[in-house]
């Protein structure tokens, strides 16, 4: 074998080694830790939702890592992703779960927004729901329309207008609610607090927290269920929320409620963005730098999760029952879950100028 020959082979032998041994390190955590980051305060649902799955990847994860979930709350959520665009981690051993908070600011171009979500590497999808509630004064005058309920003044504990915060703003819009955000809540949590010490007097939760922490004042007497946004079937029409089949969907009610239509470019808009910001909500992420061996890691991780035995019952418990998307189920609800109309867009920019003075600049 001449030198050139016995060049290339020693090379070809040192690029697979590399490449195995990269291989093999993804595979294996053993000993590391792994931080599910959220870009969200510890009291709402998404803290619900990541401490439910990170158990269960550590004892799936090949090596069983730690697996510990870090809150990075901040600019309704636009802080903790601008910081996970710039992070380059590839060994597997850092994942970030944005929601339909981290969604709207980027499809609406908030300057704030310096995150790409087409740079990351989507791993898992979790569809979710929303449930609106009432303080009991307000609940029991409720019988399936707000005809009743308009000329009350609402008080609204809200992360921001831009957040998935709009979907309920927009929602009590069409209904002709007048209602009055007080911005700058850090998490949903925070507002349902506020809604518990009677600073607020309507609130909605995604359905991890509202299965958590909303159900109790429920059956105490100390909230009221109005309505849910909702889920979609096959053909992308809106039904009942298979978590609460027994509470009428947010459809329903603007039926019901005069001068709230369900057609029309503000219908449009909403069901829109309850489609990026709910039935496409949750997502988990790897770094763009993570490579494909890591991310079928993860795949199977998840896999295996979803594969046991009593994942359903727990996770209906938790979250709520909607699907968890894997491989292509995942990249779809990705793909959902940054792509709206521009005519959709542009009803959501000029409302937001006109009734809170927001603008994208």
């Amino acid at each position: 074998m001449n030198l050139r020959n016995m060049g290339r082979t020693v090379l070809g032998g040192m690029v697979a080694g590399v490449v195995a041994t990269a291989t093999v390190q993804a595979q294996d955590l053993s000993g590391k830790t792994v931080e599910f980051v959220i870009p969200f305060a510890e009291s709402g649902g998404s803290a619900a939702w990541a401490n439910f799955f990170a158990p269960l990847l550590g004892k799936h994860l090949p090596g069983k890592p730690t697996v510990v979930v870090r809150y990075r709350p901040g600019a309704g959520s636009t802080e903790g992703a601008n910081w996970f665009q710039q992070q380059s981690t590839s060994d597997g051993t850092l994942i970030f779960g944005p929601s339909g908070s981290t969604q709207f600011p980027y499809l609406l171009d908030d300057p704030r927004v310096r995150y790409e979500y087409k740079d990351w590497k989507v791993i898992l999808s979790s569809g979710t729901g929303g449930v609106v509630f009432l303080p009991p004064d307000l609940g029991e005058r409720f019988d399936g329309d707000f005809d009743d309920l308009k000329s009350e003044s609402y008080l609204y504990g809200s992360q921001g207008a831009t957040t998935l915060d709009l979907v309920p703003l927009l929602a009590f819009k069409l209904l002709g609610l007048q209602v009055d955000p007080v911005f700058g809540i850090e998490g949903r949590g925070d507002g349902r607090l506020m809604f518990e010490r009677g600073e607020a007097n309507i609130d909605y939760q995604t359905s991890s927290a509202y299965l958590k922490s909303v159900v109790p004042l429920v059956e105490q007497k100390l909230a009221v269920p109005a309505f849910t946004y909702g889920s979609l079937d096959a053909d992308g029409n809106i039904i009942r929320d298979p978590t609460f089949p027994d509470i009428p969907t947010f459809k329903e009610v603007c039926e019901a409620t005069e001068g709230c239509e369900t057609s029309g470019i503000g219908w449009d808009a909403w069901k829109a963005f309850f489609v990026s910001g709910f039935a496409a909500q949750k997502l988990i992420y790897l770094p763009g730098s993570a490579s494909q061996e890591v991310v079928d890691m993860y795949s199977k991780a998840f896999e295996a999760i979803i594969a046991e035995p009593d994942f359903a019952k727990n996770s209906e418990e938790t979250l709520g029952v909607y699907p968890q998307g894997i491989g292509k189920a995942a990249q779809v609800a990705h793909e959902q879950a940054i792509a709206v109309s521009p005519e959709a867009k542009q009803y959501v920019l000029d409302w937001l100028k006109d009734d809170y003075g927001i603008t994208m600049q």
